[in-house]
């Protein structure tokens, strides 16, 4: 019964991330076809996450207040109406429009991990987290390939409306499927904290106070840290690779979508089968840190990777890393505040992520703009090893909070 309202969260995250990987191998070659060069590619991804820095606070402190659900609905309504936009696009401008609308309401994966926040014990997390990792790895599976088939039959456009067309089925997934989970009446919590001198929830704070308060602590600001370094390295290896195998390989959509799709493969079966096992062997910091190296090894030995064999080893590699970073970070992170505290909690890991999907793509894409294929590999195993430096750094002073 504890694991029951998981299932409308996984099928609403698929169908969302579904949608977004048939998106996501396609716009370096959509932009490129009306004239965008290798750096205005990177600031096309970073123009989703501008405004996605701007949302997804804002977004977690009102899924704080009014529930997860109405919060995701609304989400998914602007993931559907960007979908729509990119595939009308008919010039470069509507592209950058659409990744806008969807930016401007992107929040979806921050309130689906505070949904899982509010409905597992702390021991359950890693695997319930690695749930909404299987969906991400079957979206990556399933997207990218289905990506390279729609554009090479049906245009660039294609794509982009059967994301929109999935966008809507997610909608429907989580108004019919998706538990109301309102959250409780703070007033009588509020009094409590301010009769004992504790600082007020962090719904009621501003994003600047929300990064204070959980930065001021030093294991909320370790955990964010390892979040921020995971985020920075894989979105420079997701904002690079689809110019990197241009280049290296000649690759194209459909190409690039496999090999998208082969990244999938890989993660899902290891958050499908192997995560909760590894967590409970290793422990989610030393599992983080064991992924972290595994980035380090896969992204930093791409400069060398001629032929497609030792390609798909790294891709192996890269892709368990990230598969059991992300489910660890996240557990850790939502470990380490108090229950009231998790929506914002997550809604500032959101905010970094967005930083980094703003800097990954741009440095990536000014990279192999100027042919330094090596340095893009290296520049994202360099953000992962800071992981590793964070992991391995003795444990700071507090303890998880469970309230």
């Amino acid at each position: 019964m504890r694991r029951s309202p998981l299932l409308p969260i996984f099928l609403t995250v698929f169908v969302d991330v579904l949608g977004l990987t048939l998106v996501l191998p396609l716009l370096p070659f959509y932009a490129q076809h009306f004239g965008a060069s290798e750096l205005v590619v990177g600031v096309l991804a970073a123009s989703y996450a501008v405004c996605q820095l701007i949302s997804g606070p804002i977004l977690g402190r009102i899924s704080d207040r009014v529930g997860r659900k109405p919060t995701l609905l609304a989400s998914q309504t602007g993931t559907f109406f960007g979908f729509l936009m990119i595939g009308s696009a008919s010039s470069l401008w509507m592209l950058f429009l659409g990744r806008i609308i969807d930016g401007l309401t992107a929040g979806n994966l921050t309130i689906a991990q505070a949904y899982v926040s509010d409905v597992t014990r702390p021991e359950e997390r890693t695997r319930a987290f690695g749930l909404i990792g299987i969906a991400f790895g079957a979206g990556f599976l399933l997207g990218p390939a289905v990506t390279g088939e729609l554009a090479s039959r049906f245009g660039y456009g294609a794509p982009a409306f059967a994301a929109a067309a999935l966008s809507l089925t997610s909608i429907a997934l989580t108004a019919t499927l998706l538990p109301s989970k309102p959250i409780a009446a703070a007033a009588p919590a509020e009094a409590a904290e301010a009769e004992a001198g504790r600082p007020a929830p962090v719904g009621r704070l501003d994003r600047g106070a929300a990064f204070r308060r959980f930065f001021d602590r030093p294991l909320p600001r370790r955990r964010l840290l390892e979040f921020f370094a995971f985020s920075l390295s894989f979105s420079t290896l997701i904002g690079g690779l689809a110019l990197y195998l241009e280049r290296r390989f000649a690759f194209g959509v459909k190409e690039t979508g496999y090999i998208f799709a082969f990244s999938g493969l890989v993660g899902g079966s290891i958050q499908g089968g192997a995560i909760g096992r590894l967590a409970k062997r290793y422990g989610e910091q030393r599992l983080a840190v064991i992924g972290f190296a595994t980035m380090v090894i896969g992204y930093g030995l791409l400069g060398v990777a001629y032929a497609l064999p030792t390609l798909l080893v790294l891709v192996a590699l890269g892709a368990f890393g990230s598969a059991v970073v992300r489910p660890a970070i996240t557990t850790l992170l939502t470990q380490s505040v108090g229950r009231d505290e998790q929506g914002a909690a997550l809604g500032v890991s959101q905010s970094l992520a967005s930083v980094s999907q703003i800097l990954g793509p741009i440095g990536a894409g000014w990279l192999i703009e100027h042919r330094a294929l090596a340095a893009y590999g290296l520049m994202a195993a360099a953000f992962a090893a800071f992981g590793v430096l964070l992991g391995t750094q003795k444990m700071p002073v507090g303890k998880p909070v469970e309230l």
